[in-house]
């Protein structure tokens, strides 16, 4: 296979054999010396730019580090911190990176924005890791005459839309509705949003990428050949290397968008409504895609469920009343409940932002969003529930009292594509995705406590009603109770079955022997990670701590 490698880095390679982590030395302080000894310093000085300690400048190292935590459950003085964190400014960087953690034996994060649910991105299991932060790696190039954009993994997802509405008012891409979100763990990830029924996930419009693997090569589409191509679209890029940038496919949006949010207690017919729609959202026209929220409310001091149903449409607000009124007139949408917006408003509404008054230039703040203490979950639906199940899973979420749901309608083009396509396999066969939710602002454990395992309760209620054998989850809502990688060998395969045939489904298998082929020593592991196939690996033994 062909690869990049700076003449800087050819040297580093040739000497790399005289640099090693003394025995014993697991402190901070020598991990840090022994790195930047490993670093090819003499042949690039910016590295010493680039490296932040806890304990040699711990100031910057803590600005670093928080910057791009999205959860203040994994903010604490508690949670485990990395003993460096890298903050590359070019690809060299990143091999030089991949290199020494690899000869010094410390285990390497990647973090892009920070978004994951669980902070595997940069927190861990293993007492002394380091952190690959992607932050500067953020250039979108937009071409509109090929309608192609090459986004390097850092960037955000805001970044993305900004600089194709810069270019295009007619032109957009499918992914995720938070601005905030890295376009590297999106997109590793699977990655969707309110297009999803017309043009299927982000990974589906991945046409290139180029990675740094475990031997220090920059591989694209051409030299990493299409089993590692297919594996680090939807599979979760930092199980096979660091993804540097993917080249993605634009997709056509109408200059006219419509959107509105209508919200129904139980009193006011929520659960028959809700029935309805799990009916209705996977079929309906596919440039409609209404999403379901059902979540605690009081009303008049009386504790009750409400449902909102929150929509996007590509298209005007005649012909989205004209829809509805064919196939869901029960919910009573009206031309006043509708908003007419381009596509890039569309983006602000559903960040949350007053589409009117906010310019579009607050995409491009990478801390636009509120942080808060959460935890996620999720499950797949193929059969619809039934209105007395309805009834119990709102009655339930009354009884819990912070916990909600999202339910998010597929049909449409992800019936299209086959379930080996790529890595993400929850394509036809499923009517809506749920996402577990819960926000809070207080650090008071108790509260935390009680709110995780409100979401631990609803998850066991909710098991009757989603999908089984085996009971899918989805990989961008992170979530270590399912299952983490525990150990090496048979016993890292064996742990690692348990969470990746529910994130992957059949699809399971064929990552593993990807995964053996180009990462045979599982450098590229995280609590989660694709593992490598027992007896034909030289998986690395390992000390497991508590991640949390």
């Amino acid at each position: 296979m062909p690869s990049i490698i700076p003449l800087s880095l050819i040297f580093f390679l040739c000497s790399f054999s005289y640099v090693h982590l003394s025995k014993g030395a697991s402190n901070t302080t020598s991990i840090y010396e022994s790195f930047l000894q490993c670093l090819p310093r003499q042949h690039d000085p910016t590295f010493s730019t680039i490296v932040y300690s806890a304990t040699l400048n711990s100031t910057s190292y803590t600005t670093v580090l928080q910057a791009y935590i999205k959860n203040r459950r994994l903010n604490t003085t508690s949670t485990p911190k990395p003993v460096l964190i890298i903050t590359p400014t070019k690809e060299s960087h990143v091999q030089a990176t991949i290199l020494c953690a690899k000869k010094l034996g410390v285990q390497i994060k990647i973090r892009s924005g920070g978004h994951d649910y669980e902070g595997i991105s940069y927190i861990s299991s293993e007492k002394d890791f380091i952190v690959l932060d992607m932050f500067n790696f953020r250039e979108v190039n937009v071409n509109i005459a090929t309608e192609t954009a090459v986004v390097q993994a850092g960037a955000l997802l805001g970044e993305l839309y900004y600089r194709i509405w810069e270019k295009s008012k007619v032109h957009g891409f499918p992914a995720g509705v938070c601005p905030t979100v890295g376009v590297g763990g999106h997109l590793s990830g699977g990655g969707y949003g309110t297009m999803l029924r017309k043009y299927g996930l982000s990974v589906d419009h991945v046409i290139d990428a180029r990675i740094v693997d475990v031997r220090g090569r920059i591989l694209n589409r051409k030299s990493m050949g299409e089993d590692l191509f297919w594996a680090i679209r939807g599979g979760g890029g930092g199980s096979f290397g660091v993804i540097l940038s993917y080249t993605v496919k634009l997709v056509p949006v109408p200059v006219v968008n419509t959107v509105f949010r209508i919200m129904k207690t139980v009193a006011e017919n929520a659960t028959e409504l809700v029935y309805k729609w799990q009916s209705v959202a996977p079929t309906i026209d596919d440039g409609l895609f209404i999403r379901l929220l059902l979540q605690p409310v009081t009303v008049n001091k009386t504790k009750t469920a409400r449902a909102s149903f929150v929509a996007h449409f590509l298209g005007d607000s005649n012909a989205l009343v004209a829809i509805m009124n064919k196939n869901f007139p029960e919910l009573g949408l009206k031309k006043e409940d509708c908003m007419e917006v381009s596509w890039v408003q569309s983006v602000l509404y559903w960040a949350n932002f007053n589409y009117n008054t906010t310019a579009v230039e607050i995409l491009l703040n990478r801390h636009s969003d509120n942080i808060n203490f959460l935890k996620r979950k999720s499950d797949y639906v193929q059969t619809p529930i039934t209105k007395t199940g309805l009834t119990s899973i709102f009655n339930k979420l009354v009884e819990l009292g912070k916990i909600g749901l999202v339910f998010n309608p597929y049909g449409g083009k992800m019936n299209e594509f086959p379930a080996d396509a790529t890595p993400f396999p929850h394509r036809a066969g499923n009517l809506f995705k749920i996402q577990y939710s819960v926000n809070w602002n207080d650090a008071d454990p108790e509260l935390e406590k009680n709110y995780l395992n409100q979401a631990k309760v609803l998850y066991k209620f909710m098991t009757k009603y989603v999908s089984k054998n085996p009971r899918g989850a989805f990989l961008n809502y992170r979530d270590l109770d399912i299952g983490v990688m525990e150990g090496t060998g048979r016993n890292g395969y064996s742990s690692g079955k348990v969470y990746g045939e529910k994130y992957f489904m059949g699809n399971f298998k064929r990552l593993v022997k990807v995964k053996t082929v180009f990462d045979p020593e599982n450098f590229f592991w995280n609590e989660q990670s694709i593992p490598t196939l027992p007896g034909k690996s030289r998986d690395k033994p390992r000390k497991m701590t508590t991640l949390i």
